[in-house]
């Protein structure tokens, strides 16, 4: 079990438990009632922790190492699942994982970043940052899954779209620009989850649908708190005040109106029990694929739009039709 830094009483106390179990078995000591006290101290001390986490250690708990992947909640959620692979157009990108599946016997087309389990897998899956191909490779089986009528399910867990030369050079922009206009066009249900990291294009690029859904320990924002960090502060130091200025967590997006729900997890996090996380999540999408079969395909389509349509809000404000620059006689056209 790994720790994070704000988890440091917990650690405590299990390496505490973990030495009685040890002097139990050495010196046939009966230590139940402390390791019973020490239990209900755990429980007690997660409360305290996990009720009162900032935006950072929200983003934390989201890149936690032993936290569930894409392919583990394909694993746990659904059943013959076929990967299907290669964007026809230059090759197969790991990052991205898609393929064929039944939830409760209905067949749907499921897909998300997959970041990889060992250092191994992380280099093979990029990290989970897809490059072009990925992107295309998730359309092209997003029209086939509209080809056959089965809803689209979408796992988002991405630090951002991989910004390399190569991608940029295969049209990473058009790539996922191509994907916001064909998926808002989608004539069957599209369910998003973010189940990780939601940063930037890179997650906006299979994350349309009618239902957009964040898990309670994952972000959600147009950059990273290091990224920011690293631009207006010109250091990763300040990335904890990044985090809580970009208003990225799960209560920021309800409000601001860019996700429709929130998937609760165990309390300690989504790894803390992986299979009662998979469970309320299968719980989730079951309900939703109800929901939204009760509308027909171009009331859903038109609602989608007006939804994304609306995001987002701003002020006008009054201003001279021309704006003196200082120290100069010159006068510029004032934006209006």
């Amino acid at each position: 079990m790994q720790f994070l830094d704000f988890e440091k009483p917990l650690e405590d106390l299990y390496t505490q438990i973990a030495k009685l179990k040890e002097m139990s078995a050495r010196n046939k000591v009966d230590v139940t009632n402390s390791i019973i006290e020490l239990e209900a101290a755990i429980e007690t001390t997660k409360a305290q922790i996990y009720q009162n986490l900032t935006p950072w250690q929200r983003v934390q708990l989201s890149r936690h190492p032993e936290r569930p992947y894409t392919l583990y909640y394909i694993e746990k959620i659904f059943t013959d699942f076929v990967e299907l692979y290669g964007d026809r157009q230059v090759k197969d990108d790991k990052a991205m994982v898609a393929g064929m599946a039944k939830i409760d016997g209905q067949p749907v087309m499921v897909m998300g970043q997959q970041k990889g389990i060992n250092t191994k897998m992380r280099q093979m899956r990029n990290f989970g940052m897809a490059n072009p191909e990925g992107y295309r490779k998730a359309l092209r089986l997003m029209k086939m899954a509209e080809k056959f009528n089965h809803p689209i399910i979408t796992f988002i867990d991405t630090p951002g779209a991989y910004p390399g030369l190569e991608a940029e050079e295969r049209g990473q922009a058009e790539a996922i620009a191509r994907n916001l206009f064909e998926m808002v066009n989608m004539k069957v249900p599209v369910i998003c989850v973010i189940i990780g990291e939601g940063a930037s294009g890179g997650a906006l690029g299979i994350g349309i649908g009618d239902k957009v859904a964040m898990m309670e320990n994952t972000w959600y924002s147009v950059i990273s708190p290091e990224s920011c960090s690293s631009i207006l502060w010109r250091s990763w130091n300040f990335k904890e005040k990044a985090a809580e200025q970009l208003k990225l967590t799960y209560k920021d997006m309800s409000g601001f109106g860019l996700v429709d729900d929130v998937i609760p997890e165990p309390l300690g996090g989504a790894h803390a029990d992986p299979e009662k996380t998979a469970a309320i999540l299968k719980e989730y999408l079951l309900k939703s694929l109800h929901e939204l079969y009760a509308i027909d395909p171009e009331t859903r389509i038109e609602q989608r739009i007006e939804k994304f349509s609306k995001m987002g809000f701003y002020d006008e404000i009054e201003v001279e039709d021309y704006l003196e620059v200082p120290n100069s006689n010159t006068q510029i056209p004032s934006a209006k």
